[in-house]
């Protein structure tokens, strides 16, 4: 089973218009109500091609029953610790120039008691987990070592941990080793206080975090694919051109595709291409965290992976 963890899931509320103008009346064309967060989009992709998923994490108030019958409607199997606080809500406005702008707010207060509740039931879940993928923010009041936590306790049990967050808490996450990573160059930038120029700087910087003890380490060049490194060995990635509809989730379909092949045992050349296939096939459609199956294996074989 793979697991994966969002504790700072959401409302997202999508809204096309013609332009977002600040201080004036903006008229939306459409509203779309959906189940969000990082998490979740990594479940729904991981789902869609068939693996035996379980999302968990902290769900709560009418917008938490809210996702929880959205997730039942995708098929998607859940266990969240229901709190007090409600589920946070998160609006996106999609301009007719395709940028969108967000505003996140910051999630729910968790008590102590919920967060012990969350713990005892993430030792339960990985009991039958064969891999663990945690996304995205925290709500209120959990403490900003969590991840480095909820890894510590996977290794332990011999889980593979894929870790996708930024900020404080990747470096904190960073300090437990988990299996997997994927900043972007703006993070590992941040990460480490230096600036990188080209690609051979990204690299060599790869090959530190994996002789650090983090085996997999993915950075996203964006439209141009994205370099890898395991255990030494570093990999270029490049993929197909596509007509973009909505790219919000890409990278979280790619931590799907890559979760999903290693619990199926790809070798690692199809392990990247399947990854980069489940990203690319997620930006050709206008629903965020979405992949067809088809269209994910026909990519695949268009896919480029070159061992640097």
């Amino acid at each position: 089973m793979i697991t994966v963890i969002n504790l700072n899931v959401s409302i997202d509320k999508r809204y096309e218009l013609e332009d977002f103008v600040k201080g004036k009346v903006m008229r939306a064309r459409t509203v779309e109500n959906t189940a969000g967060g990082k998490g979740l989009h990594v479940a729904n992709v991981a789902t869609i091609l068939g693996e035996e998923v379980l999302a968990t994490g902290f769900i709560g108030g009418k917008t938490g029953e809210f996702i929880v019958d959205k997730l039942q409607e995708m098929g998607i199997n859940n266990n969240f610790i229901k709190i007090k606080g409600a589920t946070r809500e998160c609006l996106a406005f999609i301009t007719d120039d395709l940028i969108q702008t967000e505003i996140l707010e910051p999630g729910p207060e968790v008590t102590n008691e919920e967060l012990n509740l969350f713990l005892s039931l993430y030792e339960t879940l990985l009991l039958d987990s064969s891999i663990v993928v945690a996304s995205g923010s925290i709500p209120q009041n959990i403490p900003k070592d969590i991840y480095a936590d909820l890894i510590r306790r996977a290794s332990a049990m011999g889980k593979k941990f894929l870790l996708d967050t930024s900020g404080e808490l990747l470096v904190k996450g960073m300090e437990a080793k988990p299996f997997f990573i994927k900043p972007n160059k703006d993070e590992l930038e941040m990460i480490t206080g230096q600036t990188f120029v080209n690609e051979d700087h990204i690299l060599q910087q790869i090959n530190k975090l994996n002789a650090a003890g983090i085996e997999w380490v993915v950075v996203s060049l964006g439209d141009k694919g994205f370099l890898a490194g395991h255990q030494g060995k570093n990999y270029k990635v490049q993929i197909p051109e596509v007509t973009v509809k909505n790219p919000v989730g890409s990278g979280d379909a790619l931590v799907s595709g890559f979760a999903v092949g290693l619990k199926r045992n790809y070798s690692i050349e199809k392990l990247l291409a399947f990854a980069a296939a489940c990203g690319t096939a997620n930006a050709m459609e206008a629903e965020t965290g979405f992949v067809r199956k088809k269209e994910v294996e026909k990519i695949a074989r268009e896919i480029t992976v070159i061992e640097l």
